[in-house]
């Protein structure tokens, strides 16, 4: 009987070990050891590592005990052979210190890298070799080995906090989304219109006025983009067009903001997971908050500013700053104390979408635009970037905008992040300038998931089968011009996204799919093969009480 046992277990632990193996984004070299027994995880488990990789042994000491109920022990210097996870820094030739390898086996399992940066992205992929359920006994990983690094050094994802307010705790759940997905850059949109989301100390009406509006807009905005959609509201379709749209507020007071100490909790949580996090702050324009706690700073004397209540404000508001030297100096202080909580190497200070209307009405932008020798109101956007570029590269670091900032010459060490298309990203690279890729039309995840989506969303749906077809390295460039694109990034606006469970819907499965073309090798990408392994991603996101939508199960 006992040896029936014993065979009965053997068979079943091949059996594993040689089932398939499901990792997003999907790893350079994987190959599967077939016939060798699978490491079993349990109590006995141990962890050999040196001190300085405390930030991955905890994460996956916490994320065993979290969702197996395992705890399982760490040193140093433990002498044990078997049932061992070994981490370990080496000096592995690589020009790419993010490259790791893994190896697996029924006595241990060794990851080792040539930083602590690749040996958490190592961490990362043994979390997606464990089982996707708690109930699953033994508690086992596949026998493999793996030899892994990135393709792009950008991996971002962004979120507005602005529209809609998220709490510490959730934008950590969002970092932790991220760092499952081996992205390391976290563009946080802290400034806009409709609220300003970081402690000034110098300037307290930023957050004392500029963080609360009186109302939000219900409904959808009827602009441009948004034309003749179409989408569910309860059970009652509808239909919205600028012609019967009414633009209606709720009346609410709604805002809130994130102190110095909070912003300092975030960043330090970031970085322990590898990701840097890149501050907004938006100048010149959707600056309404701003311009309502000191509106001195704006192109109209003696007007009332009002944090928005609505959406989509290009020409109807005024949301621009005055270029005065009163203005710059304003920004400075602001930016010094937002440099000294963010320890990244750049700052993104907007750019995008200021329209000149204002600039041309105003006589004192005229003026600026003579005594500097400017043609246009284009030079005068350039002009503004230039400034405040000068300052933010004394301070040794650079800034990211929104490739309106090419408008009227290009700044002369800024890095230009593509919304509008490829169109300025390939510009920017022409120029040798580093650009980041973020067409709105692919890679804009509040847009609609489907053609008929099931809850409300801006702009045309971004379907998951065309963010993954994304190529961030534009055809026409050649190998040269090509080296310049840094990488890309999907773009989270919270216009009508209001609470945590929908920020996930809007987020997943499309993360899963910029995970892949910003990580894995191009030829290796394969959708039919990416959508049999997203089955398997979402059994895990159900585990981990992840919200996404079902509809990618019923094909």
């Amino acid at each position: 009987m006992k040896k029936f046992i014993f065979l009965f277990l053997t068979l079943f632990a091949l059996n594993l070990s040689a089932q398939e193996v499901n990792i997003i984004p999907l790893p350079v070299k994987l190959d599967i050891k077939q016939k060798i027994v699978p490491f079993t995880i349990d109590q006995n488990t141990q962890i050999i590592a040196p001190d300085s990789l405390i930030n991955s042994i905890t994460y996956l000491k916490d994320y065993i005990l979290k969702y197996y109920g395992i705890v399982i022990g760490g040193d140093s210097t433990f002498n044990k052979k078997g049932n061992i996870i070994k981490l370990e820094i080496n000096a592995i030739k690589t020009v790419n210190p993010d490259r790791y390898e893994l190896s697996s086996d029924d006595k241990q399992i060794q990851i080792s890298a040539s930083s602590p940066k690749g040996i958490f992205y190592g961490i990362q992929t043994l979390i997606q070799l464990l089982p996707y359920s708690r109930k699953a006994f033994p508690v086992q990983i596949p026998a493999v080995s793996i030899v892994d690094y990135p393709r792009f050094g950008y991996r971002g994802m962004h979120l507005d906090v602005s529209r809609h307010f998220f709490d510490v705790a959730f934008v950590k759940q969002y970092i932790d989304y991220l760092a499952l997905h081996k992205m390391n850059y976290f563009h946080w949109h802290l400034t806009d219109d409709h609220g300003w989301r970081i402690e000034i100390k110098k300037y307290p009406n930023l957050t004392e006025i500029g963080a609360w509006r009186n109302g939000s807009i219900i409904g959808l905005w009827p602009g441009k983009g948004n034309e003749n959609i179409k989408y569910q509201v309860l059970s009652s379709e509808v239909k919205i067009t600028p012609k019967d749209a009414k633009i209606k507020t709720d009346e609410i007071r709604y805002g809130g903001f994130y102190t110095q100490e909070q912003i300092k909790e975030v960043v330090d949580y970031a970085a322990k997971r590898y990701i840097t996090i890149i501050p907004e702050i938006e100048m010149p324009a959707h600056s309404m908050a701003l311009l309502a706690a000191y509106p001195e700073l704006g192109t109209e004397p003696n007007k009332k500013y009002e944090v928005a209540q609505t959406w989509g404000m290009m020409n109807k508001y005024n949301n621009v700053l005055q270029a005065s030297d009163t203005t710059f100096k304003f920004l400075e202080n602001v930016l010094t104390e937002v440099m000294a909580l963010f320890p990244s190497p750049y700052i993104h200070i907007g750019g995008d979408e200021a329209s000149k209307i204002w600039w041309k009405q105003s006589a004192v932008s005229q003026q600026i635009i003579k005594a500097n020798g400017l043609k246009n109101e284009s030079e005068l956007q350039s002009y503004f970037i230039r400034r405040m570029e000068k300052f933010v590269n004394s301070k040794g670091k650079t800034i990211i905008g929104w490739n309106e900032i090419l408008q009227g010459g290009l700044a002369p060490n800024a890095v230009v992040m593509s919304w509008q298309g490829e169109k300025g990203g390939m510009e920017a690279a022409k120029q040798q300038h580093k650009a980041i890729m973020t067409p709105e039309d692919k890679l804009y995840f509040n847009h609609a998931q489907f053609i008929k989506e099931d809850s409300l969303t801006a702009g045309k749906a971004s379907l998951l089968i065309n963010v993954y077809n994304y190529e961030p390295i534009p055809a026409e460039l050649n190998n040269e011009q090509a080296k310049y694109i840094w990488g890309g990034q999907g773009c989270l606006w919270s216009e009508y996204i209001t609470n945590p469970a929908k920020v996930q819907y809007q987020l997943f499965p499309r993360l899963d799919a910029l995970s892949e073309i910003l990580w894995s090798p191009k030829e290796k990408r394969n959708y039919t093969d990416f959508q049999k392994r997203l089955r398997i991603q979402f059994k895990r996101y159900d585990l981990m009480g992840i919200t996404y939508s079902k509809r990618y199960l019923e094909n």
